[in-house]
């Protein structure tokens, strides 16, 4: 370390609180080669004026650049940005959502709400109402006049600006002119990161935000010299800021929040270690960072949420999801005050406590196996098939006093709507046929007081503290209690088990011997009963403020991204992506196709710098561990200082994803990606810095032109443009890039023909294009009921084959879209959806007639929640 005559002279050098590592992007050195030259961003002295000549005076020619690289840009992204015409992958659910926001309809996704909240933006101000539904690919927009093209105009302008941010990123860096074009130019022709900036998707604003925290935290060390004055905590407030709206876009912005982490650690680690710095001093850098990398992006983050819940006030298809305290913040759930008391003769409804299946419920339909005998299922909707009347083992007079039900009572349950009894027997269930399952089912009829499998035993097992009678009594709300079969010891249970379409995809309901305690567990949530005086105590639910809402949803998000697990056509792991082993469908019609596919020639050099430099820095490590000390220039350890920054991010967006065993897509390393390429220009500059400047421009050149290339020949991929079967296999550069050349045609005279879809078109468009991994044979339930209307039979509507939702990844669990939408699924993916179909089996048709049918699987295997994301 230098030698300083003075402290204020330590504390205003460059270098003295982030000394060059692998994990903090460095200050530009004091002593200055003949190539260096001063920052970009930062010329003057930290004030503003100094500041205002640095910013609004860039230097012409940077200017020049800057402009010319947004406006290729610019045309790019936006070349034919109206095509297609009709919905494409993930606009299944990202468009769903506007809509849901519109109508204020709550939803369930795995991802924050930022950049679906601009997207929302975006439709509104293009006019959009709200009442298109995105429910399948391949849908046409024109038809329903939607204002797509702004929709898709949101996360393409965000794309658009990731090219001068990183260009000011590298530029700020020290990186040279030449190295920063090149790297905008390869970032501007990556095919992937224009195919998923032309759509409603998160990843462009993901990106852009990642981008701009990128740039920011750079301007900020550039700010080192100058603690505590305002640029220096202008710079590092933008840092949380970006991390913050980083974040609130996609959870992958943990991984942009743990680089910065790393960072600021280094740099705290080494100013501890320096005697020089006072306590004093090393406390205020240290509250200043938790101040503006913590709290600052925590309050973003929160914020949005605010926003979310503000505009999402109405029941919708993710209410399931959420615990009956949280549903009842939202219109169309408010429940009235109950009483607590629970006597025999009571009518009562019984919640399931720990999964999301909803309310003891039956109906008029038989299973079409086993004992044949009435269904019992979970629902998770209000509906009066839910209601069941509690009774004594012998029956009570209807005009004798209330008798309170206390625990260790044996009582029977009849079903209110078709009077029979809840009923368990030695027959297996059919679905879980294990032998310590039995079938539950409701038996009997009016006036038949039934036979002794009708009893059940009352066990209360928690109570509420401030409710002491609640252990003894069984009370509303506050008991949670087991039913125990008396005459086989079993205990009433449910799990993420959906019937058949002839369940109407509900969830099973079974009496397990030696069951896990906590699906075996229930409570009782509303109670009416005409003896009890009107003066009786009632009870409600406590409806959860602002914080405990936000704490919720969090868990239920992080439960259901981690529960995609099921396979999709195009899933990839880590390793798949460094090599652009395949991509992912997106559409197919027409005979044409979008196919997300990167840029190999861009892919591969980011892929080839990060090689390169693990090379080098093992070397290094090698040859001191020798013995061997090698000295480097100022220049060498800066360029190796900031490559290792990159190399950082690269690895701390990409590594994580080995941990996780939910699907995963090509997309989800785009920002690595990001990061790759900024390597590649810093690494362009190490090699080629022993070369005349002219021949540096010429490599470049050379390599823009083979990029370009690269870029037309994958272009009718991104922009869905014609395409012949020759031109297609050429470009099949790899085997294992499964896009199909036999749904093009011969000759590119053949498009100038009226379009039609060819049964190849069909097949990828309904199968090969799902949104992660979602089977598209999913209907509305509005359509159910209007096919049974026209039968006349609407209670059994969802017997009609292919109605039955097949879903994968979010929308198994989430079941993302409009009530009358009616399709589930998405990203980041494929989700076990906890609601059971709304209905169709005629509980109540007038009140579910808009719910979606959701298809769940099992949720042992699963989340246990229920269920991700892209995400």
């Amino acid at each position: 370390m230098t030698l300083y005559q003075s402290k204020q002279e330590y504390y205003e050098s460059p270098i003295h609180i982030d000394q060059i590592s692998t994990s903090s992007i460095p200050t530009y050195p004091r002593v200055r080669s003949r190539s260096s030259r001063p920052p970009i961003i930062f010329e003057g002295h930290s004030d503003m004026r100094g500041y205002s000549r640095s910013i609004l005076g860039l230097r012409m020619r940077d200017l020049q650049l800057m402009t010319g690289l947004l406006l290729l840009a610019v045309f790019i992204r936006l070349y034919r940005i109206y095509q297609p015409s009709s919905v494409v992958f993930d606009e299944v659910h990202f468009g769903g959502f506007a809509s849901k926001y519109m109508k204020g309809r709550f939803f369930l996704d795995v991802h924050p709400p930022l950049a679906k909240l601009l997207i929302t933006l975006a439709g509104i101000m293009g006019g959009f109402d709200g009442n298109f539904d995105f429910k399948e690919i391949g849908k046409d927009y024109i038809e329903s006049r939607v204002p797509y093209v702004p929709m898709r105009l949101m996360p393409a302008t965000l794309g658009i600006l990731v090219i001068p941010i990183a260009y000011l990123t590298l530029r700020q860096s020290h990186v040279s002119t030449t190295a920063s074009v090149l790297v905008s130019i390869l970032l501007i022709l990556e095919n992937g990161l224009i195919t998923q900036s032309r759509h409603i998707l998160l990843d462009s604003p993901l990106l852009a935000c990642t981008a701009l925290t990128v740039l920011a935290w750079s301007c900020f060390h550039s700010e080192q010299r100058r603690p505590f004055r305002f640029w220096w905590w202008f710079w590092m407030a933008m840092t949380g800021l970006g991390l913050g709206l980083t974040v609130s876009c996609k959870w992958v912005g943990l991984f942009t929040i743990a680089l910065v982490g790393v960072s600021t650690i280094r740099g705290l680690w080494d100013m501890l270690g320096d005697l020089r710095v006072t306590p004093e001093i090393f406390t205020k850098h240290f509250l200043a960072r938790a101040l503006c990398l913590i709290v600052i992006p925590i309050s973003i983050y929160m914020f949005f949420f605010a926003i979310h819940f503000a505009i999402l006030t109405n029941s919708g298809d993710g209410d399931g999801f959420m615990s009956a305290e949280f549903q009842q913040t939202l219109n169309g759930h408010q429940m009235h005050d109950v009483p607590i008391d629970i006597a025999y003769g009571s009518h009562i409804t019984i919640r399931h406590v720990n999964t999301q299946g909803g309310y003891l419920h039956s109906h008029n339909h038989v299973y079409p196996s086993g004992s044949r005998q009435q269904q019992v299922t979970l629902y998770p909707h209000k509906d009066e098939n839910n209601v069941w009347k509690i009774i004594n083992r012998t029956q009570i007079p209807d005009d004798s006093p209330p008798v309170m039900v206390r625990n260790g009572d044996v009582v029977k349950l009849e079903h209110v709507t078709t009077a029979k009894k809840l009923h368990s027997h030695e027959i297996r269930p059919p679905m879980t046929e294990l032998e310590y399952h039995n079938e539950v089912s409701a038996y009997g009829f009016a006036g038949f007081e039934g036979d002794d499998n009708d009893l059940w035993r009352v066990e209360i097992t928690e109570h509420s503290s401030s409710d002491p009678v609640s252990k003894d009594y069984l009370r509303t709300l506050h008991s949670k209690f087991q039913l125990v079969h008396v005459m086989t010891g079993c205990h009433l249970f449910s799990h993420k088990v959906k019937l058949p379409s002839w369940g109407y995809e509900q969830q099973e309901v079974t009496c397990i011997k030696g069951g896990t305690y906590p699906k075996t567990v229930w409570m009782i949530e509303s109670n009416k009963n005409d003896l009890l005086p009107e003066s009786a105590e009632k009870v409600n639910y406590r409806k959860p403020g602002f914080l405990g809402k936000f704490l919720e949803v969090n868990e239920v998000m992080w439960q259901t991204n981690a529960g995609l697990t099921d396979s999709h056509p195009y899933d990839s792991r880590p390793f798949d992506w460094v090599i652009l082993k395949r991509g992912i469908s997106f559409w197919g019609r027409h005979h044409r196709h979008i196919y997300l596919l990167g840029n190999p020639i861009v892919w591969w050099s980011g892929s080839a710098s990060v090689a390169i430099y693990l090379i080098f820095k093992t070397l290094l490590w090698v040859r001191a561990k020798r013995g061997y000390k090698d000295q480097l220039s100022d220049s060498e350890q800066f360029y190796e200082s900031l490559a290792g920054f990159f190399f950082m991010g690269w690895f701390l967006h990409w590594a994580p994803f080995f941990l996780m065993s939910r699907q995963l897509f090509l997309h989800h390393y785009f920002p690595a990606l990001y990061f790759a390429i900024l390597l590649f220009g810093v690494l362009f500059d190490v090699i080629t810095k022993l070369l005349k400047s002219r021949h540096r421009v010429l490599v470049a050149m050379f390599i823009i032109l083979i990029t370009y290339l690269a870029f037309r020949t994958f272009a009718p991929l991104a922009y869905g443009d014609p395409w012949t079967k020759t031109d297609c296999k050429k470009a099949k550069w790899l085997s294992s890039w499964d896009f199909d050349c036999n749904q093009f045609y011969d000759d590119y005279e053949e498009f100038n023909a009226e379009p039609t879809e060819s049964p190849d078109t069909k097949v990828d468009h309904m199968i090969s294009n799902r949104p992660h991994g979602k089977d598209n044979r999913a209907t509305t339930m509005g359509e159910v009921a209007r096919k049974a209307d026209a039968e006349g039979a609407i209670h059994k509507a969802t017997k009609n084959n292919g109605t039955e939702t097949d879903t994968d990844r979010e929308q198994k669990m989430i079941g993302r879209v409009d009530d009358d939408n009616e399709m589930n699924d998405n990203d980041e993916e494929v989700i076990e959806k906890p609601a059971a179909n709304p209905l169709v089996d005629g509980d109540d048709v007038d009140d579910q007639n808009d719910r979606n049918i959701y298809d769940n699987e099992d949720a042992d295997l699963d989340n246990p929640l229920a269920k991700h994301d892209e995400g």
